[in-house]
């Protein structure tokens, strides 16, 4: 092979920072090489990464192999000793060109592979630009990293650090470069992004910075933010939800679970009356929102009734999209000592969460038929419509926005049809 190759594994913050890498790595002068951006949220990450690794070592055997990410910050040794590994890059480390000039030789021992240093000693993060998102009609935008929150499941903090935000101005920078590339949807990403402003002068809120980007950005057609913390939402968030239509109408939360015990023993800091509270609230502020959200089956100490008030919370709240996570634990996190379940009751009650949301979805897909939607056309065929919803769209031009009348669904996504009376 010949250039630079980037897998990445994980949340869009990943997607992003491999487009700085792959640049920065060019920068180096680096030939011949793939990077594995790799992500530690889950056991199950970190088992496919290194399953990436072995086969980009089969399929390239003269390639230098470079691994980074969450996982190569939290669990270095692991993937400094495997023997497909050339070298292994930390999460900082990762976005400067000197990083990759400062590769070891092939044959080097396991700690002379190593370039991780300590991320809990990094104060800020410095703004990224890239001219465009690989294989993306929406481009994202780092506005924060870190988190300072330590919930009791997750070992991310300990691969990302503390939080940590990019100045507004050069948000506004990159949002500007990549509308000017051709981008009509920006998505504002992070690890904590409602924390986004604690740590800049004046504490701009993400609210804030949405409102300024669309103001001093006036070409952004659409923009989305790729997750929150309900509980952290700010007033000028609100304003947006009620008030500007180029905010997209979906909103996905990081709920956990859906029973007050768990969610306290997960060291959450919002209870199931304070989700079910965000989402009546903003549905009244804008009633053509929806909601996707994060759940985790089978945490240590769930009983069957707690399992049950995960799923009756996503029923209540008329989530569209249910991301379900089987509780894995993490080396080093506080959940990881409490008393677990066994490992198929796990996944059983993961595959019965899924199933709740398989019908909440179907329940979504069904009112949307006979509805005039706006989609905008990805590089696939397939296309989304303001509130996320995948719809098929043969025969049409990636990044165009269309109107469009909904016929149908399988169940997985939607149909339509093309009126020319529609045609945006």
């Amino acid at each position: 092979m010949s250039g630079v190759e980037v897998i990445t594994f994980g949340c869009r913050l990943n997607t992003y920072e491999s487009e700085v890498m792959r640049a920065e790595a060019e920068k180096a002068g680096l030939n011949n090489a793939v990077l594995v951006n790799t992500c530690a949220v889950t056991g199950e990450a970190v088992r496919q990464a290194r399953q990436a690794i072995r086969r980009a070592r089969r399929e390239n055997p003269h390639a230098r192999i470079i691994v980074t990410g969450c996982a190569a910050q939290t669990e270095k040794q692991v993937f400094a000793e495997m023997a497909e590994v050339d070298a292994v890059l930390g999460n900082e480390e990762k976005l400067t060109a000197a990083s990759y000039r400062a590769l070891p030789d092939f044959g080097v021992s396991a700690e002379e592979k190593l370039r991780v240093n300590d991320i809990m000693s990094v104060k800020a993060t410095a703004p990224q630009m890239v001219k465009h998102i690989d294989g993306h009609v929406r481009a994202f935008i780092q506005v924060q990293n870190g988190c300072d929150h330590r919930c009791t499941f997750c070992i991310i903090p300990y691969g990302r650090g503390n939080s940590r935000s990019v100045p507004m101005g050069a948000v506004v920078d990159q949002a500007r470069k990549l509308v000017q590339g051709g981008y009509r949807e920006i998505v504002l990403t992070g690890v904590d992004a409602t924390s986004y402003g604690a740590d800049l002068p004046g504490q701009p809120s993400l609210g804030y910075l949405a409102k300024t980007l669309l103001r001093q950005v006036p070409e952004i057609l659409r923009l989305r933010l790729s997750s929150i913390d309900s509980i952290e939402a700010d007033r000028h968030l609100w304003d947006l939800i009620a008030d500007e239509p180029r905010f997209m109408p979906h909103l996905h939360l990081s709920l956990q679970h859906g029973d007050d015990m768990i969610l306290k023993r997960m060291k959450r800091r919002h209870s199931r009356a304070d989700a079910l509270s965000f989402v009546e609230q903003a549905r009244r502020l804008r009633p053509d929102i929806v909601f996707g959200a994060d759940m985790i089956a089978g945490f240590p100490t769930e009983t069957a009734e707690m399992a049950e008030n995960a799923a009756t919370l996503a029923e209540e709240a008329g989530l569209a999209f249910l991301h379900v996570f089987p509780y894995s634990p993490r080396p080093g996190t506080p959940a990881a000592r409490m008393p677990q379940l066994d490992r198929p009751l796990v996944k059983e009650r993961a595959a019965r969460l899924r199933a709740r949301g398989d019908a909440l979805h179907r329940a979504h897909l069904d009112r949307m038929v006979g509805s005039v939607q706006t989609i905008i056309v990805e590089m696939n065929g397939m296309a989304h419509t303001e509130n996320f919803s995948l719809v098929a769209a043969p025969g049409l031009v990636p990044r165009e926005i269309r109107r469009v009348i909904i016929t149908g669904h399988n169940g997985k996504h939607l149909d339509m049809e093309v009126a020319p009376a529609l045609a945006a």
